[in-house]
């Protein structure tokens, strides 16, 4: 047990921002919107909690700053891509190109800064049960969060009239919008419901899993939460699965080093996104899976009738 609980801790500590931004990108992509921003809202997230907290001392407001800040870009990528009809691909690549940029910028100010992470909840005597004390009673905010958020989102799509509705906004954005929803005030929502949480996780790499600023900090960890969505299937219950295991390979390959494993240190750290490819393919060989459960309209452009 000296080894299995830090190890435990750290996977979890590891998959926290992959489920954040993939939680949010699921219902961005259930509206029928693409959003491949997601690791540029999650960089310009991160510095904006990270100077927030260290400018105010307060790491709540660092946190709502960086949902902010996330929605904040979610919400230009909405206007060019619903409201101007660019291509959501493309104008989602520049995103990412764009909070790479900006982020570097903005950040060159706080490199060298560090702050103390988050505090952990700590309950008497419970947090102290050995095993099980640490690892579910001992986390921090942001990790309660981010499974609350998986387990409302599946809530959310089966079981509520909106989430009803915001799927057949995905599936049918024609049948919906002659019936009367409002389709791009709704994939405005959903859009900058992904932005928010995107924020979030990128103000967990910063203020959590490593309480310091360093440039391109997400080290590809937006193009991992694209690709868990995929993986699950748009299902929030294997989203949460998918993140801690692509947490837990990550973990992995870092003990893996440590403990001297005679493997070149390159290939160890590229097993993450190898088993995002690995993944990739085993789920794209399955189309008729694909077709049942992703959005129709997914990436589809919509100007309403006039």
């Amino acid at each position: 047990m000296d080894w299995i609980v830090p190890l435990i801790l750290t996977v979890i500590t590891a998959s926290t921002p992959l489920l954040l931004s993939a939680t949010g990108e699921l219902i961005t992509e259930k509206s029928g919107v693409l959003n491949l921003g997601v690791e540029g809202m999650m960089l310009i997230g991160a510095i904006t909690g990270f100077a927030v907290t260290v400018s105010t001392g307060s790491a709540i407001i660092g946190i709502i700053a960086a949902a902010i800040a996330g929605m904040a870009i979610a919400l230009i990528f909405a206007f060019l891509t619903l409201t101007l009809m660019a291509n959501q691909v493309a104008t989602g690549l520049a995103l990412t190109i764009f909070g790479v940029g900006f982020s570097a910028l903005v950040g060159s100010g706080f490199v060298g800064f560090a702050i103390e992470p988050l505090p952990s909840l700590h309950i008497p005597f419970i947090s102290d049960i050995p095993v099980i004390g640490p690892i579910l009673f001992g986390q921090d905010f942001l990790v309660y969060l981010s499974i609350f958020m998986v387990i409302a989102s599946g809530w959310f799509l089966t079981k509520t009239r909106a989430g009803l509705i915001l799927k057949a906004v995905g599936d049918s954005h024609e049948s919906a919008h002659a019936i009367g929803y409002n389709v791009i005030g709704i994939r405005y929502m959903a859009t900058l419901f992904g932005g928010a949480m995107s924020g979030l996780a990128g103000a967990y790499l910063s203020l959590v899993y490593t309480p310091m600023w360093a440039e391109n900090m997400t080290a590809g960890r937006g193009w991992i939460a694209l690709a868990l969505v995929v993986f699950a299937t748009w299902r929030p219950g294997r989203l949460l699965a998918g993140a801690y295991m692509f947490g837990c390979i990550s973990v992995l390959q870092l003990h893996a080093q440590s403990a001297g494993i005679n493997v070149p240190s390159q290939f160890m750290s590229m097993l993450p996104y190898l088993a995002t490819v690995i993944v990739l393919v085993i789920i794209s060989s399955d189309q008729t899976k694909i077709r049942l459960n992703a959005p129709a309209c997914i990436g589809k452009a919509f100007r309403p009738a006039q």
